[in-house]
Order: structure tokens, then sequence, then C-alpha cells
């Protein structure tokens, strides 16, 4: 099937966040939409799912001019969407998923989840996606729920595959096992439009890309063209790849954890007995897939996990036991890895989100009430600062891009004077831009001196920010290894294996 996007435009008021875009994707082709997080293509490919109507321009399928009033009429002509946020109901099984929307029923109208079963279990058989009909989707890992969204609409029949962001919430073992399924479909002859920012994974899988910035096509370029060559075009001016970074100027070693367990609500220890510390001007990065206990590490330091037992220190105060709040006030600037459900208030202005932790502090408070003027003047500053593209400080955070998202709640942590700063997968979901941007200001708070605790699934990230690595596997340290470590043996060490023999530094 040929798909064919003519001159599509789609305006929101007289913001045009797509502008006379033309794309033309052949069959059985992986043709990548490479763009800035903000940059319009999700907006474009929501267009050719029929879930926003186009201001102008045409969508054209083998030759035909489509009229897409809903997500209905584009699977109707073979176009399916995977979200980068999954549309499953948790509670429901993995056929009765599937089901959702085009129910099988028997010749007496009544429903037959055995055909969806029997068809889940072709398409799982044909492409090795090892997915029960009969599990619980919400039992299921992120990578094997994205399968069943795969599934769901190659069940329907779809001949062209949108994928948007599909490895943001994706392990980098997930993440190879996705690359070889969409190589897969294309050798069946399904055609791909595959949505990133990420270049390493672009270049690995695509066959052509077309680069998008600020709502117009800036050109196509094949996958072998060079990396910076691509970064350049997506953010407008040349980006550096690689951190500049000088060695870590350690002080005093201010931040101690002892023994630290976490032990979840079914009795099993999710942190089990791990122990560290950080200096002051370092940055200690914690590596690991997904799931080994890193989100309760970090909850537990911060004071919202129940059930912990041993020591953290700040400065020598003991923090374990206390309030929040009282941790913060202590000098903990802290991003969490879901900015969206734990660093942002979605409604709330974006002025209103750069002061959450200090609303009731002066200069943004006096006796009882809070100072607008202050917290719009504090605004201005840190949007200009921190480069965060938002049509004004007054716009609702949630409706930001996700990068941007991440600049607000980086540029409120890192807002006041830090005795340790936390950043839990700090640019999930963040372009190439704003990531170099991202990197240089935690580099920056370790060069003043702060004990910076980094936690990242990305092992590049990992790699180009620690001083030192730690590697935790189902909630245990394997190690703590200087940073220049192969690659191989950071993956090794990621398995749980390979810790014999690697210096536990502490």
């Amino acid at each position: 099937m040929k798909l064919e996007l003519k001159g599509i435009s789609k305006a929101f008021g007289t913001f045009y966040a797509n502008q006379d875009i033309d794309l033309v994707v052949e069959p059985g082709q992986i043709h990548c939409l490479l763009g800035e997080n903000g940059a319009g293509k999700s907006t474009l490919m929501n267009v050719l799912y029929g879930l926003y109507e186009p201001t102008a321009g045409q969508i054209v399928v083998d030759g035909e001019v489509m009229n897409f009033r809903g997500p209905g009429d584009a699977m109707a002509a073979g176009i399916g969407m995977v979200h980068q946020h999954f549309m499953l109901v948790p509670v429901f099984t993995v056929a009765e998923n599937v089901a959702l929307g085009a129910e099988p029923t028997t010749f007496g109208g009544i429903l037959s989840i055995d055909q969806t079963r029997k068809k889940i279990r072709e398409i799982s058989d044909k492409y090795g996606f090892d997915v029960d009909p009969d599990a619980l989707v919400e039992d299921l890992p992120v990578g094997v729920q994205q399968r069943v969204e795969i599934i769901k609409a190659l069940v329907r029949e779809a001949k062209v595959l949108i994928l948007d962001e599909p490895t943001a919430v994706l392990t980098p073992q997930e993440t190879d096992e996705l690359l070889d399924i969409m190589r897969q479909l294309k050798t069946s002859g399904t055609s791909i439009v595959f949505i990133s920012h990420k270049l390493r994974e672009v270049k690995a899988v695509a066959d052509v890309i077309t680069v998008i910035r600020r709502g117009k096509v800036v050109g196509d370029a094949p996958p072998s063209a060079p990396t910076a060559e691509l970064a350049s075009m997506m953010v407008g001016r040349a980006v550096s790849l690689t951190l500049d970074k000088g060695p870590a100027n350690r002080k005093e070693t201010t931040f101690v954890v002892k023994d630290l367990t976490v032990r979840a609500p079914n009795g099993t220890y999710v942190v089990d007995g791990i122990s560290f510390d950080i200096a002051q001007g370092e940055i200690l990065a914690v590596a690991g897939v997904q799931g080994n206990g890193q989100t309760e590490m970090t909850e537990a330091i911060l004071g919202i996990q129940e059930h912990v037992t041993g020591s953290v220190t700040l400065d020598g105060k003991e923090l374990l036991g206390l309030p929040v709040k009282e941790v913060l006030r202590s000098g903990v600037g802290f991003v969490p890895e879901d900015r969206t459900v734990d660093g942002l208030v979605g409604p709330f202005s974006v002025a209103e989100n750069l002061v959450l932790d200090l609303y009731d502090k002066a200069p943004f408070a006096k006796r009882m009430s809070m100072s607008p003027a202050k917290v719009e003047q504090n605004a201005k500053a840190k949007i200009e600062e921190f480069d965060i593209r938002t049509p004004s400080a007054g716009a609702a955070a949630g409706t930001l891009s996700g990068g941007n998202q991440q600049k607000v709640v980086m540029a409120r942590e890192l807002s006041r004077p830090l005795r340790l700063f936390i950043a839990s997968q700090p640019t999930r979901g963040v372009d190439v831009g704003s990531i170099e941007f991202l990197h240089k200001r935690i580099v920056a708070e370790r060069d003043v001196g702060t004990p910076v605790l980094i936690v990242s699934t990305e092992l590049d990230e990992v790699i180009e920010l620690a001083d030192r690595i730690a590697v935790l596997y189902k909630g245990k340290l394997v190690g703590i290894v200087p940073s220049g470590t192969p690659r191989d043996t950071l993956g090794l060490m990621m398995a749980g294996v390979g810790a014999e023999g690697v210096s536990h530094e502490h």
C-alpha cells in the first residue's frame, strides 16, 4: 500500500503545528519521521490516523483521496497506530483488549473471543512475539504490552503501521527486540512510519528519514547520513553530540547511604541492602534495566516509600523518617522519572510549576499570600535561562512538549541552593538539542560542588555523565566501577553477571 500526504497543514487557532507537509511512504518501507519534541510529528500522525482533521491538504492511499472522520476510517483504509502511551485496559486480557472495538461474534451474534485468541496466536507465532492471549495486560512488562498494541493493528489487517516514539518506555533489550520486529514486519510487506528523536535507532532501522522542524519538513536523508548532520537538521544548528566534561573535583563525602532496604507490600525486597556514597563535586550514575529497584531507591531517599530500613545521611543529618517536604528543605533537588505524574501539575501554569516547592517562601510569599508578580518574574527568567518553549508563563504545563516539561522540572529543582541533586531518567523522551542542554546543567551543578545522583536506563547517558557507575540488579548493588568501564562489562553487570573481578569501589 502506497501512502501519500500532500500539503498537510494543521492549525490550532493561529498556531500551525504542521505546515504544507509532503510525505510519501512506499509499500514495505520503514519511513522515519525524525524531529525534536514539539516539532509536530505526533500531530501529523494524528491527522493521518483520523484523530485530527487537517486544516489543509490531502491524504492519498493507493491513488485515492481519503477523508478520515475518525480512527475507524483510518483502520478501514489499512492504517494502524501504536501510541506512545498505550491504549490498553489493564484489567482485561490480551485477547479482550485486541477484540475491543471490533468484537468478533458467532452466527447468532454472540461474542466469540476464541477467534481473536486464534489470530493472536497466529501473529505471535509468525513474528515470534511470545504473547499469551489469556494473560492480563496489567501483569505484562511494558515491552510485551507494546507488542499487544502491534497485534491489535495487525489483527485489523493494517498495511501501514504508525509507531509513535515506540522506544521511549523500553529498556535497551526491549528496544533491540522491537527493531527486529519492525524489520520482520517490513519483510512481510507492512509499511512502518517510525516517529522518533533517537538517532542511533533511526539509523539502525530506517530506509528513509524525513526531518521535521517546527512543523515543516526540512529535508529527507538516507540512514547513512552522518549523525551530526541529522542532529543539526533536527535542531536547526550545530549540536555537540559529546559532552565536554572535565574530571571530577571530588571534595568532602557528604552523602552516605548504608544498608538501604525497601520491602514491597508482598514482602519481597525491591532494594536489598545497598550502600554507596557521593562526594561533593562528583556524579554517581546508577545503571540498570528498568524495574531493578532504581525507582524505589530514589523514592526511599526522598521519603515517599514505606517499609524502608538502613541509613541515608546528608551533611551528617539522617534523612530516613523525615517528611518529604523536610527532605527537600534539607537541600535535596529531585527530578522524578515520570514528569507528568510526579514532576508537574499539568493544569497549573508554567509559572506556578516553577515554584511548586517554594511557593510559601520569600520572595514568592508574604505572610499568608503569594506574590503573583514575583512568581511571574521568576518564570520569565527561568523560561529564558532554560530555553523553555512555551506560548507564555501562564500556559498550562501539561500542554508543553515532553522536552519542555522536563526543562520546567529541571529549572525548578536547580533554582535553589542544593546540597544534593537527584535526577531519575533526566532526559527520558527528550530530544537531542534538549539533552545537550540538560546534560550541561547537570555537570554545572556538579562543578559548583554538589553531589549528584543520576539514575538512567540509557547506558549512553550513564557513560556520558558518570564519574563513577553503580549497577543495580534485582535490588542489589552488583558493583561500583570507574566511568571508563567498557560497555560490554556494564551490560554483563546489568544482567547480574560479571560482578566478580569488578572493583567494588566505594
